[in-house]
C-alpha cells in the first residue's frame, strides 16, 4: 500500500513545529494565538495527536474521546507531543484509509484525519515560528506549497467552517468568494440567517450569473493564512463585515 502523502507531510510539519518550539522556549508568547504561549501550544498539540490516536480505536457513534492532559514541564511536553504523534503516525499507517471512524466532522476515516491533523500542525508550526525571535519576518521565508495550501483552504471552508461555529442565531446574508490566484482555485460561500453555510468549489473566478457582496483574494499561502485567521496580505473587496464571518483579521 502507497504512503498517505499527507503522512510524511504531517511528520515534516511537526519537525519543524519542534524545532521552533524548542528555539522560541517554553515561556515565549504566541501572537497568533492571544493568550498562550509556546508551552500552551505544545501541550494542546500533544493533545490533540493523543484524541486523534484514540479517534482512530473508535467508531462514528462513540463518545468523543478524551485523552490524558499533557505534561506541564516543557521537556516532558515536548517529549509527550513527540510520543503521541509516533502513535499517531503508526496507527495512520496501519489503519485502513477509507474505514468510518470517530471525528467531529464529516466523512471521518484515517484519510481525512491524516489530513485534518497535516492542516493542524502546519498552521500551528506558522504559530511557533511567530513565537521566535523577530517572528513573522519575511526574511525566516515560511512559504506553504501552494497546492498544500489549497488544500488547506479547501478542508477548512468545505470540512471545518459549517462544524466549527454555531451558525443558528446568525442574521447575515450574502456571497463570499474565496480566489486562490496563484492556481486558479475559488469557492463560493453563502451565508443565511439561522442557517450553516454552504460551500461551492469553482475554478477561477467563474462565478456564472452570481455577483458576491464581497471577494478575499491572494496566493494561495497568504489566503490559507487569511481563513485560519493569521497574519495576511489577502485582498478584501465588497462587504468587509460579511467576509470578517471567516476569521476576518
Amino acid at each position: 500500500m502507497n504512503e498517505d502523502p499527507n503522512h510524511a507531510r504531517l511528520r515534516e510539519h511537526a519537525t519543524a513545529l519542534r524545532e521552533a518550539a524548542s528555539g522560541a522556549g517554553a515561556d515565549a508568547a504566541v501572537p497568533t494565538c492571544p493568550e498562550w504561549d509556546v508551552l500552551q501550544l505544545v501541550r494542546h498539540l500533544g493533545k490533540v495527536y493523543a484524541m486523534v490516536g484514540q479517534a482512530l480505536r473508535l467508531d462514528p457513534e462513540d463518545s468523543r474521546p478524551r485523552p490524558e492532559s499533557a505534561p506541564r514541564e516543557f521537556d516532558a511536553a515536548l517529549h509527550w507531543m513527540d510520543e503521541r504523534l509516533t502513535e499517531l503516525t503508526t496507527r495512520l499507517a496501519a489503519e485502513s484509509p477509507d474505514r468510518a471512524v470517530w471525528s467531529f466532522f464529516p466523512g471521518g476515516t484515517p484519510r481525512n484525519w491524516a489530513r485534518r491533523m497535516v492542516h493542524e500542525t502546519a498552521i500551528h508550526r506558522l504559530d511557533a515560528e511567530y513565537a521566535l525571535p523577530n517572528g513573522g519576518s519575511d526574511e525566516r521565508g515560511l512559504l506553504f506549497d501552494a497546492e498544500f495550501a489549497a488544500d488547506g483552504i479547501d478542508e477548512f471552508l468545505t470540512m471545518l467552517l459549517a462544524v466549527g461555529h454555531d451558525w443558528s442565531a446568525a442574521r447575515n446574508t450574502g456571497r463570499l468568494l474565496f480566489h486562490a490566484v496563484d492556481v486558479e482555485r475559488a469557492w463560493l460561500v453563502t451565508f443565511e440567517a439561522g442557517q450553516s453555510p454552504s460551500i461551492e468549489r469553482r475554478r477561477g473566478t467563474a462565478t456564472g450569473d452570481i455577483e458576491p457582496e464581497a471577494t478575499v483574494a491572494g496566493e494561495a499561502d497568504t489566503l490559507y493564512r487569511r481563513v485560519w485567521g493569521r497574519p495576511n496580505t489577502a485582498t478584501t473587496r465588497g462587504d468587509r463585515e460579511l467576509a470578517g464571518l471567516v476569521n476576518g483579521r
